[in-house]
């Protein structure tokens, strides 16, 4: 199980397909693969021995993916830095798993200055990109012409693959080590459940590449053998005109850049039909926003995939669940169930597994889980318990294993002694017709320990204040589920991922008071 080797099937049945397109530059699976061979002895040349770690900061395009996989070819490990970072916590990252080679594309060699003064062990800097190479770093396209392939080093199995580094919600951010085989078998859980079809496959990444969710989807497209299309980040104009041109099959989107799409005002001048299979993920999806996008994209197949970056995906709600029947049952708000070889349960706060129906912790076991945190065996113990991985998230299961995910623990709301699952509440506030987007938060109440308040953008043009959104959610939610304080907003902030980034919201209210941690 060695994430080269899909490559290596590529390059020897099908070396004339289509491997990468990124901004009108396209290249076949044997130039693609020629390229990685050359740049992993390049890498090689320049000190990367077999497990030394190699950072890749930079958006999402076709060099970034040569880079992920010479960096396997040649025996190395991957440290995708996350693109929405400051120096420090880049800085942090490079130190913490001591990244020896960073890559880094145009729109960030800004940085390398800070970067190299501030870092415990300067790494050694190789430029990735179309402009000039600034003085004192490596021109990685130099560093390819000159170098000779080099044969795959078949790093596999339990080797070390890559160390992604989670978002730092709660402290110093965590190194998940996944190896070949964990990211082996994600990408076999995903195809066997979520098979492309019979027909080329064209998937266009929008996620970014650092992500769990951008790189897994990759991967997957690289031991199916099918063609990638990058573009450098979201945009929802981009991103129509690119399936448009491309004839793009698949894509994954999280439910914030679903909503910027079907709510663009010029949705309805790019053709969209080549569009087969959409998986949408990450975070959950207001039930207004998944029935407009599939009346709006009649011919799509849409998917839920709940995943985290220490498991990649771990369940999985198919198209079946999306039609009618499935909506009229329930089911199409499900996560769906485990994926093939993946065990869940949920747990109450003792440890014990709850009745089906009943809210608890959900647990995962199987071979897709991390091999835990880069040097950190306190948390990885606390993650891993027993073989099963803790994952913070708050879900129900029905009778037939699927599994509802209701709230992160700690984005649960108590109020008066109430449990207040924010995913609820947004829920129903996305169905007024104002809103445009909402985030649900705990904040500060003398009386009851935590009140529900609403952050909300209205969509343009719109009117709505506090009055009519109470009015509006006393009629789907109890009392004390409504929000008790309203704040409107002209747009919420989000992760480089498109979560909304609650603890930005929560910090102001409760800045020099104790939240509960739970």
């Amino acid at each position: 199980m060695s994430m080269t080797l899909a490559l290596q099937r590529s390059i020897q049945c099908t070396p004339d397909r289509i491997a990468t397109s990124c901004h009108g530059r396209r290249q076949d699976f044997r130039s693609f693969g020629d390229r990685v061979a050359r740049l992993a002895g390049a890498l090689r040349a320049i000190g990367m021995a077999p497990g030394d770690r190699v950072g890749m900061l930079g958006l999402n395009s076709d060099r970034w993916l040569e880079v992920a996989m010479a960096v396997w070819w040649g025996g190395g490990v991957l440290n995708p830095v996350n693109t929405r970072w400051s120096v420090p916590e880049i800085v942090y990252s490079l130190d913490d798993c001591d990244t020896s080679i960073l890559l880094v594309d145009d729109h960030f060699v800004q940085r390398v200055e800070g970067i190299r003064a501030t870092a415990r062990r300067a790494p050694q800097v190789v430029h990735v990109g179309d402009g000039d190479t600034p003085p004192g770093l490596r021109s990685c396209e130099s560093m390819i012409e000159r170098a000779a392939p080099i044969e795959d080093a078949r790093r596999a199995g339990d080797d070390l693959a890559c160390v992604l580094y989670t978002g730092g919600t709660t402290g110093f951010p965590k190194g998940v080590m996944h190896s070949h085989q964990t990211l082996w078998s994600i990408c076999m859980q995903r195809l066997a459940q979520t098979p492309l079809g019979p027909g080329p496959s064209v998937a266009l990444h929008v996620a970014p590449l650092f992500h769990i969710g951008g790189i897994g989807r990759a991967l997957v497209q690289f031991v199916a053998g099918e063609t990638h299309v990058l573009v450098s980040g979201f945009d929802a104009r981009e991103v129509m005109q690119t399936i448009e041109r491309e004839g793009v099959t698949d894509v994954l989107l999280v439910p914030t850049m679903l909503q910027a799409l079907i709510t663009h005002p010029e949705f309805d001048c790019f053709r969209l039909d080549s569009l087969q299979r959409l998986v949408y993920g990450a975070s959950p999806i207001a039930e207004a926003v998944l029935e407009r996008a599939m009346a709006m994209l009649p011919g799509v197949a849409f998917t839920h995939s709940y995943g985290l970056t220490e498991a990649g995906g771990v369940t999985s709600n198919p198209p079946a669940n999306h039609g009618a029947a499935g909506r009229a049952s329930g089911l199409s708000r499900s996560a769906g169930r485990p994926g093939l070889g993946v065990a869940v349960k949920v747990i109450d706060a003792e440890g014990g597994e709850v009745a089906r129906g009943e809210v608890g912790e959900l647990l995962v076991r199987g071979p897709n889980v991390m091999h835990g945190y880069w040097n950190k065996p306190e948390e990885t113990a606390r993650a891993i318990r027993e073989g099963w991985l803790h994952t913070g998230d708050g879900a129900r299961m029905d009778p037939d294993g699927y599994v509802f995910i209701v709230d992160r623990l700690k984005d649960m709301i108590v109020s008066g002694g109430e449990n207040v699952y924010s995913a609820e509440v947004e829920n129903v506030i996305a169905r007024h017709p104002a809103v445009q987007a909402c985030a649900v938060i705990g904040v500060p109440h003398r009386q009851w320990g935590e009140a529900v308040h609403a952050v909300v953008v209205r969509k343009p043009g719109a009117s709505l204040d506090d009055a009519g959104l109470a009015g509006h959610c006393r009629q789907f939610i109890a009392g004390y589920k409504c929000p008790k304080s309203v704040e409107f907003r002209e747009a919420l902030p989000l992760s480089a991922a498109g979560k909304v980034l609650k603890r930005e919201l929560r910090e102001p209210h409760w800045a020099g008071q104790q939240r509960p941690v739970r």
